[in-house]
């Protein structure tokens, strides 16, 4: 689906599928459940789906004449650490805008985990007071311009390099890569869960699944707590890369977002939240982040207690990475 496009390889190849056998069995046994581990994709600083975006980006970066990547997240984004070791990786400076989306207080939130890497990866990071909002931001569109302004040449990579043109490229391969990997196992799996906020890793499923007609099981759990902005986005970015690789078409009832795990705010984990990071870790030693992958594994093991999956169900959960970010909640993890 892919082959008309060029990719820049960043990841070390197709990322494992692990059985979750423990966590299964605790949970009454009736579903398998297995993490497809984007969290071990590569060896560029602790890896994540964002280089399976990115892959897709650079090389029209390259081609733009660019010598510097500018892109935006919260203060613990994944995403711009991601594009700090992209930008070290192809020889290009960084521009990093971190917006203060998450209402949190851990006095080390702003010097540890994402941020850490991203300055030792020598981005220029910009700390900007700023609330969470998925759409196109002001203070990144003052650092492309701040850029321009000193002599450089800036490539724009928004928030999540999710409404990038190519944004939603890599997931249709993630779903190409599955299909690959289903065949070695000898079984396909009935649903993948996905953690879902700018959009375009949900979208990019969304388009490659549904090749196969798979398209609504894919459960997208938000952790925006904005949802009906996100499902736009995700709905819009799936219909652009649908249109841009000559995929099926996508409808508004192809994008199933789960709202119920979101709370209290986009960053900021439930009581319940950090009871799926401990459980994950302490049944199987599989790490998850407070704002994306704890709220996708919260989803997960309640929507199993729940009976949403019909018993023999076997379940993807797709890992995303983001775990350096549990860093900036050192304080609510002190005793474990």
């Amino acid at each position: 689906m892919l082959e008309k496009f060029e990719r820049y390889p960043l990841t070390f190849g197709p990322s494992p599928i692990e059985k979750l056998s423990r966590l299964s069995a605790h949970l009454g046994g009736a579903v398998e459940l297995y993490a497809k581990r984007e969290d071990c994709n590569s060896g560029l600083a602790f890896g994540g789906n964002k280089l399976r975006k990115l892959e897709y980006i650079v090389p029209d970066a390259i081609a733009s004449g660019a010598d510097t990547l500018v892109s935006i997240g919260g203060v613990q984004s994944n995403h711009t650490r991601m594009v700090a070791a992209t930008a070290a990786k192809i020889g290009m400076k960084c521009r990093l805008v971190q917006e203060s989306w998450v209402p949190h207080d851990d006095a080390v939130y702003d010097r540890v985990g994402n941020i850490l890497m991203s300055r030792v990866m020598g981005a220029h990071v910009e700390l900007v007071d700023e609330g969470f909002d998925i759409g196109i931001r002001e203070s990144w569109e003052n650092a492309l311009a701040d850029v321009k302004a000193k002599g450089g040449k800036p490539y724009a990579i928004p928030a999540g390099a999710s409404v990038h043109k190519f944004g939603g490229l890599g997931y249709v391969g993630f779903a190409e890569e599955v299909r690959a990997q289903e065949a070695e196992l000898g079984f396909k799996f009935d649903y993948v869960v996905v953690c879902t906020v700018t959009g375009s890793t949900h979208a990019g499923m969304v388009v490659g699944f549904a090749k196969d007609g798979r398209q609504r099981n894919v459960i997208g759990i938000d952790a925006s707590a904005t949802p009906a902005q996100t499902k736009a986005q995700v709905l819009d970015i799936a219909q652009k890369t649908s249109a841009l690789i000559g995929g099926k078409d996508i409808s508004e009832d192809d994008i199933v977002l789960n709202e119920d795990y979101a709370y209290p705010v986009y960053g900021v984990p439930s009581q319940e939240t950090l009871q799926a990071i401990r459980m994950s870790a302490r049944l199987e030693g599989m790490m998850t982040d407070p704002v994306y992958e704890g709220k996708s594994m919260q989803g997960m093991i309640d929507l199993v207690k729940k009976g949403f999956f019909p018993a023999g169900s076997k379940v993807l959960y797709a890992h995303l990475g983001g775990v350096p970010a549990i860093n900036g909640y050192s304080y609510t993890f002190r005793n474990g």
